[in-house]
């Protein structure tokens, strides 16, 4: 049988821009552009039921609504079985950590992403500041797990602090978006270096720059790495196969700390159909039981979601309530 997913890094824009309207992360920052499509709620839902998805966390899109999580929020109570909010708040707010709660509790929300928009502003205050530790903390009370974008360029430092943060919280699960390695290098970092007239070469088989960047959380087991599009992309550029690196990070890290990630709504290179299939062929090294593991049950495990098999597994098709 093949594996279902979950998928844990879906993105959604409306198509209603007079109530969900573009918004900057800081007034300082322009009002975002719309972008030239649109990922709503029913379309995903019914690319998910086409594709044996099961589930998707819903990623806050920042860079379109900055810190207003209304629609992926609005979307979840439509589809509170399929859907799971994952919110970006001001960490630089003393509000945020009881926001949080708030959401938690009353809009069933499954997890906190950490998020610095400017790679080239090179500070930590973003994820370790007093009030961003309030934040870690209240993950840390109420069992939902810590997601954190990295860049390339803030790897160095903030990777080794995320270690220190993962020891004074041993209980939660952390993710790091996009393996937080070297191929986990988006298009938009990878603009600014060769605007700055860098070459930028993903380093080679057989450690592919683990060794050198997340490899010190090998005996850390509470934190995990996500595998996107995002991923994928560096890897075809590089000719390099998904299934190798994939295999690497299982040989290093065990089967239970990889999860899959669309990236549907940010990454738009290939369609939601190639982007599953792109999972699917990126576990085909792995057995049928880390398989199961890649693209589903880590997942459901860390949010506390149904396993793969259970009742919200097999029930491909769901109406939008009235």
């Amino acid at each position: 049988m093949t594996a279902r997913l979950l998928d844990t890094h879906a993105h959604l824009i409306s198509d209603d821009w007079d109530t969900y309207r573009t918004r900057p992360f800081t007034p300082d920052l322009p009002v975002p552009e719309r972008p030239s499509y649109t990922v709503t709620a029913q379309s995903l839902i019914e690319l998910m039921d086409v594709q044996g998805v099961s589930q998707a966390c819903l990623v806050q899109r920042g860079h379109v609504y900055g810190y207003d999580n209304s629609y992926i929020l609005d979307a979840a109570d439509m589809y509170p079985d399929r859907f799971h909010p994952v919110v970006i708040l001001d960490t630089q707010d003393p509000q945020t950590a009881d926001h949080y709660r708030h959401l938690v509790r009353e809009r069933n929300v499954a997890g906190f992403r950490m998020a610095n928009s400017r790679p080239w502003i090179l500070d930590t205050a973003w994820m370790s500041s007093p009030s961003a530790m309030e934040v870690w903390k209240a993950c840390a009370d109420l069992g939902t797990p810590m997601t954190l974008i990295v860049f390339d360029n803030q790897l160095s430092y903030v990777l080794p602090l995320i270690k220190l943060i993962a020891g004074m919280f041993p209980d939660l699960p952390i993710i790091l978006d996009h393996g937080a390695m070297p191929y986990g290098m988006s298009q938009y970092e990878l603009a600014l270096r060769e605007q700055a007239g860098e070459v930028v070469t993903m380093p080679p088989p057989p450690h592919y720059g683990i060794d050198t960047s997340i490899a010190i959380f090998e005996d850390i087991p509470n934190v995990h790495f996500k595998i996107t599009e995002i991923n994928f992309e560096r890897l075809v550029k590089a000719a390099v196969p998904a299934a190798d690196l994939v295999r690497r990070m299982v040989d290093g890290f065990g089967p239970d700390r990889l999860v899959w990630g669309s990236d549907v709504g940010q990454s738009m290179l290939w369609d939601y159909a190639e982007k599953v299939a792109m999972a699917r062929g990126a576990a085909s090294r792995l057995s049928a039981e880390e398989t199961r593991r890649f693209l589903h049950d880590n997942a459901a495990r860390i949010y506390g979601l149904a396993p793969a098999g259970g009742a919200n597994s097999e029930g491909a098709t769901h109406e939008q309530p009235a």
